[in-house]
Protein backbone atom coordinates (compact mmCIF):
# COMPACT_ATOMS: atom_id res chain seq x y z
CA UNK A 1 0.00 0.00 0.00
CA UNK A 2 1.33 3.47 -0.94
CA UNK A 3 0.70 6.30 1.50
CA UNK A 4 0.68 9.92 0.29
CA UNK A 5 1.53 13.09 2.15
CA UNK A 6 -0.87 15.94 1.38
CA UNK A 7 -0.66 19.28 -0.31
CA UNK A 8 -2.52 22.06 1.47
CA UNK A 9 -5.62 21.44 -0.62
CA UNK A 10 -5.64 17.81 0.44
CA UNK A 11 -5.02 18.79 4.05
CA UNK A 12 -8.15 20.86 3.96
CA UNK A 13 -10.24 18.23 2.20
CA UNK A 14 -8.90 14.73 2.79
CA UNK A 15 -6.36 14.97 5.66
CA UNK A 16 -4.12 12.26 4.21
CA UNK A 17 -0.42 11.55 4.80
CA UNK A 18 2.31 10.16 2.63
CA UNK A 19 4.44 7.39 4.02
CA UNK A 20 6.74 5.08 2.14
CA UNK A 21 7.85 1.51 2.68
CA UNK A 22 10.29 -0.93 4.22
CA UNK A 23 13.73 -1.51 2.65
CA UNK A 24 17.13 -2.63 3.77
CA UNK A 25 20.20 -0.49 4.40
CA UNK A 26 22.69 0.11 1.63
CA UNK A 27 26.27 -0.96 1.00
CA UNK A 28 29.67 0.63 1.41
CA UNK A 29 30.94 4.07 2.45
CA UNK A 30 34.41 5.27 1.45
CA UNK A 31 36.64 7.51 3.60
CA UNK A 32 35.96 11.23 3.19
CA UNK A 33 37.65 14.55 3.85
CA UNK A 34 39.56 15.41 7.00
CA UNK A 35 37.77 17.74 9.40
CA UNK A 36 38.59 21.45 9.10
CA UNK A 37 40.62 22.87 11.97
CA UNK A 38 37.98 25.41 13.00
CA UNK A 39 34.64 24.16 14.35
CA UNK A 40 31.08 25.32 13.75
CA UNK A 41 29.17 25.71 17.01
CA UNK A 42 26.39 23.17 17.44
CA UNK A 43 27.35 21.38 14.24
CA UNK A 44 29.12 18.13 13.38
CA UNK A 45 31.60 17.57 10.56
CA UNK A 46 30.41 15.02 8.01
CA UNK A 47 33.49 14.01 6.00
CA UNK A 48 31.74 13.03 2.79
CA UNK A 49 32.83 10.12 0.64
CA UNK A 50 31.41 7.63 -1.86
CA UNK A 51 28.48 5.43 -0.86
CA UNK A 52 25.59 3.43 -2.25
CA UNK A 53 22.34 5.39 -2.11
CA UNK A 54 18.93 3.79 -2.55
CA UNK A 55 18.28 0.05 -2.56
CA UNK A 56 17.80 -2.96 -4.83
CA UNK A 57 15.69 -4.87 -2.32
CA UNK A 58 12.65 -6.46 -3.91
CA UNK A 59 10.11 -5.27 -1.33
CA UNK A 60 11.11 -1.62 -1.69
CA UNK A 61 9.03 0.91 -3.57
CA UNK A 62 10.26 1.90 -7.02
CA UNK A 63 11.14 5.41 -5.86
CA UNK A 64 13.89 3.89 -3.66
CA UNK A 65 15.39 1.87 -6.52
CA UNK A 66 17.87 1.26 -7.96
CA UNK A 67 20.88 1.44 -5.66
CA UNK A 68 23.45 3.81 -7.16
CA UNK A 69 26.89 5.21 -6.41
CA UNK A 70 27.06 8.77 -5.06
CA UNK A 71 30.05 10.87 -4.03
CA UNK A 72 29.47 13.59 -1.45
CA UNK A 73 31.72 16.50 -0.48
CA UNK A 74 32.28 17.10 3.24
CA UNK A 75 30.01 19.55 5.07
CA UNK A 76 28.88 20.69 8.51
CA UNK A 77 25.50 19.53 9.83
CA UNK A 78 23.41 20.55 12.84
CA UNK A 79 23.94 17.92 15.52
CA UNK A 80 20.19 17.76 16.15
CA UNK A 81 16.91 18.97 14.72
CA UNK A 82 16.26 22.71 15.00
CA UNK A 83 14.54 23.22 18.34
CA UNK A 84 11.71 25.47 19.47
CA UNK A 85 14.27 27.54 21.36
CA UNK A 86 16.38 28.09 18.26
CA UNK A 87 13.39 28.80 16.03
CA UNK A 88 11.91 31.25 18.55
CA UNK A 89 15.10 33.33 18.44
CA UNK A 90 14.73 33.55 14.67
CA UNK A 91 11.07 34.57 14.87
CA UNK A 92 11.61 37.14 17.60
CA UNK A 93 14.57 38.67 15.75
CA UNK A 94 12.86 38.88 12.36
CA UNK A 95 9.11 38.93 13.01
CA UNK A 96 8.74 35.99 10.63
CA UNK A 97 5.25 34.47 10.30
CA UNK A 98 5.12 30.80 9.37
CA UNK A 99 2.88 29.31 6.70
CA UNK A 100 0.69 27.65 9.34
CA UNK A 101 0.03 31.07 10.91
CA UNK A 102 -1.14 32.64 7.66
CA UNK A 103 -4.57 32.45 6.08
CA UNK A 104 -4.35 30.12 3.06
CA UNK A 105 -4.75 31.77 -0.33
CA UNK A 106 -6.81 30.07 -2.99
CA UNK A 107 -4.45 31.26 -5.75
CA UNK A 108 -1.63 29.33 -4.05
CA UNK A 109 -3.73 26.20 -3.52
CA UNK A 110 -5.01 26.35 -7.08
CA UNK A 111 -1.47 25.81 -8.39
CA UNK A 112 -1.55 22.29 -6.91
CA UNK A 113 -5.11 21.49 -7.97
CA UNK A 114 -6.50 19.79 -11.08
CA UNK A 115 -8.10 22.21 -13.55
CA UNK A 116 -11.66 22.99 -12.61
CA UNK A 117 -11.24 22.31 -8.89
CA UNK A 118 -13.64 24.55 -6.94
CA UNK A 119 -12.27 26.80 -4.23
CA UNK A 120 -12.67 25.47 -0.67
CA UNK A 121 -15.29 27.20 1.48
CA UNK A 122 -14.16 30.19 3.57
CA UNK A 123 -14.84 28.18 6.71
CA UNK A 124 -11.76 26.03 6.09
CA UNK A 125 -9.54 28.77 4.68
CA UNK A 126 -8.06 29.60 8.06
CA UNK A 127 -4.55 29.25 9.54
CA UNK A 128 -3.83 25.81 10.94
CA UNK A 129 -2.00 22.52 10.52
CA UNK A 130 -2.42 18.77 10.77
CA UNK A 131 -2.35 17.27 14.26
CA UNK A 132 -1.95 13.59 15.10
CA UNK A 133 -5.12 12.54 16.95
CA UNK A 134 -5.06 8.77 17.64
CA UNK A 135 -8.38 6.91 17.63
CA UNK A 136 -9.48 5.04 20.73
CA UNK A 137 -9.78 1.73 18.88
CA UNK A 138 -8.15 -0.12 15.96
CA UNK A 139 -9.06 1.28 12.55
CA UNK A 140 -8.45 0.46 8.91
CA UNK A 141 -5.02 1.75 7.94
CA UNK A 142 -6.18 3.08 4.58
CA UNK A 143 -8.32 5.81 6.17
CA UNK A 144 -5.86 8.54 7.19
CA UNK A 145 -8.56 10.83 8.55
CA UNK A 146 -8.94 8.37 11.45
CA UNK A 147 -5.77 9.75 13.03
CA UNK A 148 -5.00 13.07 11.33
CA UNK A 149 -7.06 16.17 12.06
CA UNK A 150 -6.87 19.61 10.49
CA UNK A 151 -6.92 21.91 13.51
CA UNK A 152 -7.25 25.68 13.08
CA UNK A 153 -4.95 27.72 15.30
CA UNK A 154 -2.21 25.07 15.26
CA UNK A 155 1.33 26.24 14.49
CA UNK A 156 4.87 25.96 15.82
CA UNK A 157 3.97 28.01 18.95
CA UNK A 158 0.77 26.02 19.49
CA UNK A 159 1.85 22.50 18.47
CA UNK A 160 -1.19 20.62 19.79
CA UNK A 161 -3.81 23.24 18.94
CA UNK A 162 -4.67 26.86 19.82
CA UNK A 163 -4.76 26.23 23.59
CA UNK A 164 -1.34 24.55 23.74
CA UNK A 165 2.04 26.22 24.12
CA UNK A 166 5.77 25.67 24.35
CA UNK A 167 6.15 25.44 28.11
CA UNK A 168 8.53 22.58 28.83
CA UNK A 169 9.09 22.05 25.08
CA UNK A 170 11.88 24.48 24.22
CA UNK A 171 14.31 21.60 23.62
CA UNK A 172 11.86 19.67 21.46
CA UNK A 173 12.19 19.86 17.65
CA UNK A 174 10.17 22.65 16.09
CA UNK A 175 7.22 21.24 14.12
CA UNK A 176 4.48 22.54 11.83
CA UNK A 177 7.12 24.17 9.63
CA UNK A 178 6.56 24.31 5.88
CA UNK A 179 9.42 24.19 3.40
CA UNK A 180 9.69 27.95 3.07
CA UNK A 181 9.76 28.32 6.87
CA UNK A 182 12.76 26.00 7.06
CA UNK A 183 14.46 27.83 4.20
CA UNK A 184 13.91 31.19 5.87
CA UNK A 185 15.46 29.98 9.12
CA UNK A 186 18.47 28.51 7.30
CA UNK A 187 19.07 31.79 5.48
CA UNK A 188 18.88 33.73 8.75
CA UNK A 189 21.56 31.57 10.39
CA UNK A 190 23.77 31.49 7.29
CA UNK A 191 23.16 27.84 6.49
CA UNK A 192 21.05 25.79 4.07
CA UNK A 193 18.94 22.64 3.94
CA UNK A 194 20.79 19.40 3.12
CA UNK A 195 20.34 17.67 -0.19
CA UNK A 196 18.75 14.24 -0.01
CA UNK A 197 22.11 12.62 -0.79
CA UNK A 198 23.88 14.58 1.96
CA UNK A 199 21.17 13.70 4.44
CA UNK A 200 21.19 10.01 3.60
CA UNK A 201 24.99 9.83 3.74
CA UNK A 202 25.09 11.61 7.11
CA UNK A 203 22.34 9.44 8.61
CA UNK A 204 24.45 6.31 8.25
CA UNK A 205 27.19 7.70 10.46
CA UNK A 206 29.92 6.03 8.38
CA UNK A 207 28.50 2.51 8.78
CA UNK A 208 27.96 0.08 5.91
CA UNK A 209 25.74 -2.92 5.18
CA UNK A 210 23.25 -2.14 7.94
CA UNK A 211 19.46 -2.12 7.77
CA UNK A 212 19.20 0.61 10.39
CA UNK A 213 21.54 3.46 11.22
CA UNK A 214 22.79 1.54 14.29
CA UNK A 215 22.90 -2.05 13.01
CA UNK A 216 20.69 -4.79 11.60
CA UNK A 217 18.32 -5.14 14.57
CA UNK A 218 15.67 -2.65 15.61
CA UNK A 219 17.04 -2.69 19.16
CA UNK A 220 20.72 -2.41 20.04
CA UNK A 221 21.64 -4.38 23.16
CA UNK A 222 17.94 -4.44 24.05
CA UNK A 223 17.56 -0.66 23.75
CA UNK A 224 15.53 1.37 21.27
CA UNK A 225 17.82 3.72 19.37
CA UNK A 226 15.23 6.15 18.00
CA UNK A 227 11.83 7.60 18.83
CA UNK A 228 9.34 5.44 16.92
CA UNK A 229 5.89 3.91 17.49
CA UNK A 230 5.63 0.58 19.33
CA UNK A 231 2.43 -1.40 19.57
CA UNK A 232 -0.46 -1.23 17.12
CA UNK A 233 -0.52 1.96 15.06
CA UNK A 234 -2.40 4.27 15.34
CA UNK A 235 -4.54 3.38 18.34
CA UNK A 236 -2.17 1.82 20.89
CA UNK A 237 1.38 2.94 21.58
CA UNK A 238 3.09 0.81 24.22
CA UNK A 239 5.73 3.55 24.69
CA UNK A 240 8.56 1.02 25.08
CA UNK A 241 11.05 3.63 23.88
CA UNK A 242 9.92 6.02 26.63
CA UNK A 243 8.08 8.56 24.45
CA UNK A 244 4.48 8.53 23.31
CA UNK A 245 4.88 11.49 20.98
CA UNK A 246 7.84 13.80 20.36
CA UNK A 247 11.03 13.48 22.39
CA UNK A 248 13.45 16.26 23.33
CA UNK A 249 16.42 16.37 20.97
CA UNK A 250 19.38 14.18 21.96
CA UNK A 251 17.18 11.74 23.88
CA UNK A 252 18.78 8.82 22.02
CA UNK A 253 22.44 8.01 21.28
CA UNK A 254 24.14 9.78 18.35
CA UNK A 255 25.30 7.97 15.24
CA UNK A 256 28.91 7.47 14.20
CA UNK A 257 29.31 11.09 13.13
CA UNK A 258 27.87 12.43 16.38
CA UNK A 259 24.49 13.35 14.85
CA UNK A 260 21.37 12.94 17.00
CA UNK A 261 17.87 11.94 15.91
CA UNK A 262 18.62 11.41 12.24
CA UNK A 263 16.16 8.54 12.48
CA UNK A 264 12.72 8.89 14.09
CA UNK A 265 11.24 11.76 16.12
CA UNK A 266 10.39 13.98 13.12
CA UNK A 267 10.66 13.71 9.36
CA UNK A 268 13.22 16.24 8.10
CA UNK A 269 13.06 18.50 5.06
CA UNK A 270 15.73 18.29 2.38
CA UNK A 271 16.26 20.72 -0.50
CA UNK A 272 15.54 18.17 -3.28
CA UNK A 273 12.43 18.15 -5.38
CA UNK A 274 10.61 14.83 -5.05
CA UNK A 275 10.56 12.86 -8.29
CA UNK A 276 9.68 9.16 -8.21
CA UNK A 277 12.03 8.44 -11.14
CA UNK A 278 15.04 10.37 -9.87
CA UNK A 279 17.07 7.39 -8.70
CA UNK A 280 16.63 5.75 -12.10
CA UNK A 281 18.10 8.90 -13.64
CA UNK A 282 21.08 8.92 -11.27
CA UNK A 283 21.79 5.25 -11.91
CA UNK A 284 22.64 6.02 -15.54
CA UNK A 285 25.89 7.62 -14.32
CA UNK A 286 28.62 5.41 -12.78
CA UNK A 287 29.07 7.85 -9.88
CA UNK A 288 26.88 10.90 -9.26
CA UNK A 289 28.89 13.69 -7.65
CA UNK A 290 27.07 15.92 -5.15
CA UNK A 291 23.61 15.41 -6.70
CA UNK A 292 21.22 18.21 -5.83
CA UNK A 293 17.92 16.64 -6.86
CA UNK A 294 15.85 16.54 -10.04
CA UNK A 295 14.93 19.62 -12.08
CA UNK A 296 11.24 19.42 -11.14
CA UNK A 297 8.87 17.46 -8.86
CA UNK A 298 6.88 14.51 -10.11
CA UNK A 299 4.52 12.19 -8.27
CA UNK A 300 2.08 10.29 -10.51
CA UNK A 301 -0.22 9.71 -7.53
CA UNK A 302 -0.58 13.48 -7.06
CA UNK A 303 0.55 14.99 -10.37
CA UNK A 304 -0.30 18.57 -9.39
CA UNK A 305 1.34 18.52 -5.96
CA UNK A 306 4.60 20.41 -5.47
CA UNK A 307 6.75 18.19 -3.27
CA UNK A 308 10.19 18.12 -1.66
CA UNK A 309 11.91 15.04 -0.24
CA UNK A 310 11.73 14.46 3.51
CA UNK A 311 13.80 11.82 5.27
CA UNK A 312 14.24 9.85 8.48
CA UNK A 313 10.78 8.77 9.59
CA UNK A 314 9.15 9.99 12.79
CA UNK A 315 7.59 9.00 16.11
CA UNK A 316 4.65 7.66 14.10
CA UNK A 317 6.63 5.00 12.23
CA UNK A 318 5.49 1.54 13.34
CA UNK A 319 6.24 -1.95 12.08
CA UNK A 320 2.54 -2.66 11.48
CA UNK A 321 2.10 0.46 9.32
CA UNK A 322 5.47 1.50 7.89
CA UNK A 323 9.13 0.92 8.67
CA UNK A 324 10.57 4.29 7.75
CA UNK A 325 13.12 4.42 10.56
CA UNK A 326 15.92 3.63 8.11
CA UNK A 327 18.48 5.86 6.34
CA UNK A 328 17.26 4.90 2.86
CA UNK A 329 13.57 5.66 3.49
CA UNK A 330 12.22 8.69 1.62
CA UNK A 331 8.94 10.37 0.85
CA UNK A 332 7.54 13.32 -1.04
CA UNK A 333 6.12 16.07 1.17
CA UNK A 334 4.04 18.96 -0.15
CA UNK A 335 5.97 22.22 0.22
CA UNK A 336 3.15 23.88 2.17
CA UNK A 337 2.66 21.10 4.74
CA UNK A 338 2.67 21.74 8.47
CA UNK A 339 2.39 18.60 10.59
CA UNK A 340 2.95 17.18 14.06
CA UNK A 341 5.86 15.04 12.87
CA UNK A 342 7.75 17.28 10.42
CA UNK A 343 10.84 19.35 11.24
CA UNK A 344 14.32 20.03 9.84
CA UNK A 345 18.01 20.64 10.46
CA UNK A 346 20.57 22.70 8.57
CA UNK A 347 23.95 22.16 6.94
CA UNK A 348 26.79 24.52 6.11
CA UNK A 349 29.48 24.36 3.46
CA UNK A 350 33.17 24.63 4.26
CA UNK A 351 34.59 28.11 3.78
CA UNK A 352 37.64 28.62 1.55
CA UNK A 353 40.15 28.88 4.46
CA UNK A 354 38.65 25.71 5.97
CA UNK A 355 39.04 23.91 2.64
CA UNK A 356 42.69 24.88 2.56
CA UNK A 357 43.14 23.59 6.11
CA UNK A 358 41.37 20.33 5.23
CA UNK A 359 43.76 19.84 2.31
CA UNK A 360 46.72 20.33 4.67
CA UNK A 361 45.26 17.85 7.15
CA UNK A 362 45.05 15.21 4.42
Amino acid sequence: MRFRKPSLLILLHTLCICISCQVKENKSVSPGEAAPKSRESGMVWVPGGTFVMGTDEQDAYDHERPAHQVKIKGFWMDESEVTNEQFSKFVYATGYVTVAERKPRWEDIQKQSPPGTPAPPDSVMVPGALVFDPPGKPVMLNDYSQWWRWLPGTDWKHPDGPHSGLEGRMHFPVIHVAFEDAMAYCEWVGKRLPTEAEWEFASRGGAANQRYAWGNELKHNGRFMANTFQGSFPSHNTVEDGYERLAPVKSFPPNGYGLYDMIGNVWEWTSDWYNVDYFKQLARTPVSINPAGPARPYDPNEPYAIKRVSKGGSFLCADNYCVNYRPSARQGTAFDSGMSNLGFRCVKDVSVPQEQQADKNK
